[in-house]
């Protein structure tokens, strides 16, 4: 009896080491991939420019997230087929009443676009995101041909469990649609969209207000306008679905989405819209219900310098 118990002992002991060995080497695995994929995009960010990220990555609670929600579940399935960029698509049907033109590019000589190399190393990027004061400093990757093509891939196409951002299908930088909607991974280690739920902190969201992105045509300045916790829900169910909200080709749909993403924000971050501003709404997975999704939203304030066109 002593002898099985001892053998029972050890068996144990045994398997308690390879797990113990197993889980140690997954994780250097991960922070070895964290490292390269840093590096990498680190690559790819110019030389001349300062980079805004912090230098060392947050922890962030909550675990790796998987884009299935609003990206491979319910926003993925179209009743049409999405544009490729460049196409005529409602989103060139600009109302009288639309402000766009109100928002005027700065009295300054055209530019040569920082990012001029990374778009020519990847017809994939769409544009490159930067948020002052954090780690998201990132391409943002559009295939409407398989919007999660880099759901799980580097910029590389390699596969890498940071993935990429993503912006969704329906949302287009050429022609610009109302509403750009980036997703990306809640990652532990904070890389990618891991540290945006900071944002339900006020002071943060203060701190943190002012969004770049550098598309190839321009750089578009973004003010946080609105920050709250939803989800994915079933087709069936009648409730606003900021996932849904692309492009407002009338005042009575731009409204339906201001109104509703005021009445959802945590805060009042001050900052106001009307018919005719565009937004960029950044998506990351919460685990507050199932299916969860932290989203921060927010405004065009102001476009500058303005790109030269890439060589032929």
């Amino acid at each position: 009896m002593d002898n099985k118990r001892r053998i029972i002992t050890q068996i144990l002991a045994l398997a308690g080491i390879v797990f113990l060995l197993a889980g140690g080497i997954f994780l250097l695995r991960s922070r070895l991939q964290d490292r390269d994929s840093e590096e990498a995009f680190d690559s790819l960010r110019p030389v001349s420019q300062e980079s805004s990220s912090e230098t060392a990555i947050p922890d962030c609670d909550g675990g790796d997230e998987s884009l299935s929600g609003a990206v491979a579940s319910e926003s993925v399935v179209r009743e049409s087929s999405s544009p490729e960029q460049g196409e005529t698509t409602s989103a060139d049907i600009v109302p009288e009443s639309s402000e766009e033109a109100e928002i005027p590019a700065e009295e300054s000589p055209v530019a040569q676009n920082p990012y001029l190399a990374d778009y020519a190393l990847n017809a994939d990027m769409a544009a490159w995101i930067q948020v002052p004061g954090t780690v998201i400093d990132y391409p943002v990757m559009w295939t409407p041909r398989d919007e999660n093509y880099y759901l799980n891939r580097g910029f590389d196409g390699k596969e890498n469990k940071n993935g990429c951002l993503i912006l969704d299908t329906d949302s287009c930088v050429n022609p610009l649609t109302t509403n750009l909607i980036i997703h990306g991974h809640n990652m532990k280690s904070g890389a990618m969209f891991g540290s945006l739920t900071k944002y339900a902190d006020s002071s943060y969201g203060s701190e943190h207000k002012t969004i770049y992105l550098y598309t190839p045509d321009c750089k578009r300045e973004y003010e946080v306008i609105a920050v709250f916790y939803s989800q994915v829900y079933r087709k069936t169910d009648q409730v606003f679905k900021y996932y849904k909200f692309f492009q407002a080709d009338t005042e009575e749909q731009f409204t339906d989405f201001y109104d509703n993403i005021k009445a959802l924000s945590l805060y009042d971050t001050g900052v106001t819209a009307s018919f005719g501003d565009h937004f960029i709404t950044l998506s990351t997975c919460s685990y507050h219900v199932e299916q969860g999704r932290f989203v921060v939203v927010a405004k065009e304030t102001k476009i500058t310098d303005i790109y030269l066109p890439a060589a032929e």
